[in-house]
């Protein structure tokens, strides 16, 4: 296993912060620069020699492989099929933050606490963590060579199998249900609608906000559990029964333990946001060094716009792993475990005694911070508490939204609508079109209509699942983790495809003088843009992890008996996705087996496919 030996001091810091070293400007030498003809040109060939490689006086070694001739590949988007590149680093770390720091957190850190005590508050953040973090790296590693649009989804269907398809009311509830189901989501539409600069903007101060409001929660926490307020000291009074679990949800603890796994994971989704934002990123700081103009400034380019999203994809999942554990610490400390008010699994019966609220304390939230806020009896806390949730799941929706609009664009941009298309193409193709601004409004329009209906469903069905409506929105709310960490599992057995593949192809890749995927090369080595920790180990123990999570963790609360609404939670989503590849595969007449990455004239025009694409992003 080749390691990487040491980092640059500039690889581990984010693209926005001063540069110190002096060589952190260059990114490889002019040799190793390839010289590919524009994706575009009518005579562009994936020959080795009409694509501009540079010679190589080892290619007469090569002629055991007979590389043909591939299929011209156009990817050179039209005008209007293009977006602006203005995210800087700190857009993409802030744009990162919005998306992930949501109601996973501060709504499900209470439901893990009540479900199975204080030890699996902080494990289940800190494992699911980690396994993001693991997956990340995996991703990391990819999106530093191919920053591309619909970067996540080209990944497996190039280098793991194809899985390419397309994704009378009371009056006061009426008023209530305007203003947050419509006049809210029309707000964050519109914002979606403006420029990127401005966008960006509002991103960077809203994550600021966030991050501060995180901060004071934190802080508030430490200073409750030290004494401040009418309980007093609390200390360590609530960690003396550790491994306390609700014997009306699980057998034992570590049943109880597997489902807080299931819960956590949705505190995560969103750490692979930075991937949908290599759409839109800039080119790195270091970009006044290089001067080169035409085809070989382009490819520099996507190497550039693969360093802007480097810190946030290395790194972010990390740090939200350590601020997720803190505060799951900072909530069993300061409150009960079996307190009343903290959040229960609505589909089992309670039966077991909990501790009520103080006198005269009255809160009707699922976020245990706010109760602790309110248990406090610290003037208007769980209020200033209540205003930070609101404002991270209104910044949350408008970075969902977002990012829900670009990866539509990112699929549909290079779809070829022109006459003789069929009438589904037409309409996708139709949706990955910008405007005059180079907003893909289109997309993100049919991203806001998908699901905008959900919501007011509330206002017949309730909040509760006792009702049919009400099952169905929870339902739809509870399975939100679950596709997340299948596109985990697919990304990382993605990569572990790749990882095997250029090291058996590694003299070949070598010989044609392939850039950006010689990772294994000693005399090239610094033309690779980042080499992840422990591969490929990691990377398996990332996807055996992720296997783990939907198999095992999410059928847990099964394992007690039978219930519909965990069930349809944690598996519809598997049942559907695994239906519609099986379907597409029957209508397409498709193989049954893995890509094909044996064959070392498929693989390097694959690569080079990947190559082109970033090439016509760049």
């Amino acid at each position: 296993m080749q390691m990487q030996e040491g980092h640059e001091f500039s690889d581990w810091l984010p693209d926005w912060l001063p540069q110190v070293t002096p060589g952190a400007d260059t990114v490889t030498s002019d040799q190793e620069l390839t010289q590919t003809p524009h994706a575009s040109s009518p005579n562009s060939s994936h020959s080795p020699k009409k694509l501009g490689y540079p010679p190589n006086e080892n290619d007469g070694e090569a002629d055991q492989f007979k590389f043909k001739q591939a299929k011209t590949l156009y990817v050179s988007p039209s005008a209007n099929r293009t977006v602006k590149r203005k995210l800087s680093g700190i857009h993409v770390f802030m744009i990162t933050v919005n998306g992930t720091l949501g109601t996973g957190l501060y709504w499900r850190g209470g439901q893990i606490l009540e479900l199975a005590g204080p030890l699996a508050a902080v494990l289940s953040f800190l494992l699911i963590g980690l396994l993001s973090w693991a997956v990340m790296q995996c991703v990391t590693e990819m999106l530093c060579i191919w920053p591309i649009p619909g970067a996540l989804s080209v990944y497996v269907t190039t280098l793991a199998a194809e899985v390419d398809f397309w994704t009378g009311a009371d009056g006061t509830k009426v008023i209530d249900g305007v203003v947050i189901y419509f006049l809210v989501p029309s707000i964050l539409a519109l914002i979606n609608a403006t420029e990127i600069e401005f966008y960006a903007l509002i991103e960077v101060l809203s994550g600021i906000i966030k991050l501060a409001c995180l901060a004071v929660i934190v802080i508030a926490l430490i200073v409750i559990n030290a004494g401040a307020g009418e309980k007093g000291y609390l200390g360590m009074k609530n960690w003396s029964s550790p491994i306390a679990f609700d014997h009306d949800a699980a057998d034992s603890w570590g049943i109880a333990f597997l489902m807080c796994l299931s819960i956590a994971t949705f505190a995560y989704v969103g750490v692979e946001i930075v991937a949908a934002s290599a759409l839109e990123s800039a080119l790195g700081t270091h970009r006044q060094r290089l001067d080169s103009t035409g085809v070989e400034a382009m490819q520099r380019n996507g190497i550039l716009i693969g360093s802007t999203v480097k810190f946030s994809s290395m790194y972010f999942s990390l740090l939200a792993t350590v601020a997720y554990s803190i505060c799951g610490l900072l909530v069993s400390l300061d409150i009960p475990w079996n307190h009343c008010n903290l959040p229960r699994l609505s589909w089992i019966s309670t039966t077991a005694e909990c501790l009520p609220s103080a006198p005269g304390i009255q809160t009707d939230t699922a976020s245990a911070f706010v109760v602790i806020a309110a248990e406090s009896m610290i003037p208007h806390l769980h209020n200033v508490f209540n205003a930070f949730l609101v404002f991270t799941c209104i910044t949350c929706a408008s970075t969902n939204l977002y990012v829900a609009s670009r990866a539509l664009f990112g699929l549909t941009s290079r779809l070829d609508g022109g006459r003789g298309q069929p009438w589904y193409i037409q309409i996708l193709a139709f949706l990955g079109r910008t405007n005059t601004r180079k907003v893909p409004i289109r997309a993100m329009i049919t991203s806001a209509a998908a699901f905008v209906w959900v919501p007011f469903l509330q206002l017949r069905g309730g909040t509760t699942t006792a009702t049919p409506i009400g099952m169905f929105v929870e339902i739809l709310a509870q399975m939100g983790s679950v596709p997340v960490v299948v596109v985990w599992t697919c990304e990382a057995l993605a990569y572990i495809r790749y990882y095997h593949c250029i090291s058996r192809h590694r003299s070949v890749i070598e010989r044609q003088r392939i850039p950006q995927v010689r990772r294994f090369s000693k005399s090239d080595y610094d033309d690779y843009p980042y080499r992840g920790p422990l591969q490929p180990y990691l990377a398996y123990l990332a996807f055996v992890g992720c296997l783990f999570v939907l198999i095992v963790a999410n059928g847990a609360s099964l394992w007690g008996g039978f219930y519909l609404f965990p069930f349809l939670s944690s598996f519809l989503f598997i049942l559907v996705f695994i239906g519609v590849w099986v379907l597409l595969k029957l209508v397409r007449r498709g193989t049954w087996t893995w890509v094909d990455l044996s064959n070392p004239d498929k693989v390097v025009r694959k690569l080079r496919k990947l190559h082109d694409i970033r090439l016509a992003a760049a």
